[in-house]
């Protein structure tokens, strides 16, 4: 057993004293700490039972199936704290999760990868690719926030209205670029295909009911845990100092991708960059086209006042990180000082953001 497997096998152990620590009220800040730890080896599960059930349902609807559950656990985070009221949280962890993905992932991969091998090689038409995904992303939501602070008035619902459309083109956008990777133009992913099969499935094909069966039950108490991690957020955040904006942008990413971050890195440390960049950039692609756009959407439905309408700091971030992001990825080739250049970035961001006091509340 892997010693990063037997890591996660021992945060299970939090699963039960996370909800000893609700019922038995042992306060907020235990409970939002004990949860966040459950849910890491909880999404590294769901990852795993994903790929081994992708390995028997075939390339083009396991592909559908990885980038469908790909982000489910910081989905489910986001959805039960949109149901609580949190969306200024909900619209920091869209941002922190484009950020920590493009910076920190990215950048670790490339920095730890680079220190081992002098310089590691991905495929570049791939990378702009997903830079003019980014890139849209970008101005579906810097469009909301520059109409409300350029139209005087505009109405909240004016602005959700706006925001559901966008998101239904988002989505409509994402569904193509599914279509663009897994069938039109899947000889430009097949290096990352077959690294994921060598790297992750190299025995004989899995028992696809009992993964299944894992990927449900790791569902189930991943939005327990959620509930839990969300229903002492604003206690345990105010306890530690923290806003909702720090909270939000660097915090609840981390619990929700550790796993996917650690496979990022791991695999580039053996010299797959390609398999790596595709993990951090098609990841922070699902949360810009596909995620953010089914909360506006879910939020609508709610009744909670979800759109895209992001703090102009916020915003900032996202396009300080996709233009970085982009500029470095844009050769197909990477050393560890750009990965250094990323981690700075992401850095000088977090600090930022913990300074800032622009959202003082959670709600």
């Amino acid at each position: 057993m892997s010693g990063k497997n037997l890591f996660f096998l021992v945060l299970l152990l939090f699963i039960p004293v996370s909800l000893a620590a609700h019922y038995l009220e042992w306060g907020d800040l235990i409970v939002f700490i004990t949860a966040g730890l459950a849910i890491l080896p909880l999404a590294a599960w769901m990852g795993a039972a994903t790929e081994e059930i992708a390995v028997v349902v075939g390339p083009t609807l396991g592909g559908l199936l990885n980038a469908t559950f790909g982000n489910a656990t910081e989905l489910i985070i986001a959805l039960v704290a949109l149901n609580a009221g949190l969306v200024n949280v909900v619209k920091a962890s869209i941002t922190g999760s484009i950020i920590s993905n493009l910076l920190l992932v990215m950048g670790l991969s490339m920095l730890l990868g680079g220190l081992r091998y002098k310089e590691q090689t991905f495929q570049p038409i791939v990378a702009r690719v997903n830079a003019s995904a980014m890139n849209l992303a970008v101005i579906a939501m810097l469009l909301p926030t520059a109409m409300n602070y350029t139209a005087k008035g505009i109405g909240e619902e004016t602005l959700q209205y706006l925001s559901v459309a966008v998101a239904v083109v988002l989505i409509l956008v994402y569904a193509l670029t599914l279509l663009f990777s897994m069938k039109t133009h899947a000889y430009l992913y097949d290096v990352g295909i077959a690294e994921i099969e060598t790297e992750e499935n190299p025995h004989p094909k899995p028992n696809m009911f009992l993964w299944s069966g894992v990927l449900l039950v790791c569902t189930l108490l991943v939005a327990v845990e959620s509930e839990l991690l969300v229903d002492a957020l604003e206690v345990a955040t105010s306890q530690l100092g923290l806003t909702a904006l720090f909270t939000g942008v660097i915090l609840v990413p981390i619990v929700g991708n550790a796993a996917e971050h650690a496979t990022a890195v791991t695999v580039a440390m053996k010299d797959k960059m390609d398999l790596s960049v595709s993990v951090a950039v098609g990841s922070s692609m699902q949360i810009a086209l596909f995620v953010a756009p089914v909360l506006v959407i879910a939020g609508w439905i709610l009744g909670q006042p979800m759109d895209l309408d992001f703090q102009p700091f916020e915003l900032v971030a996202v396009v300080v990180s996709v233009l970085i992001a982009n500029s470095i990825s844009s050769d197909g080739k990477s050393n560890w000082l750009e990965g250094t250049l990323l981690l700075a970035a992401y850095a000088v961001l977090g600090f930022a953001f913990y300074f800032h006091p622009a959202i003082s509340g959670i709600g």
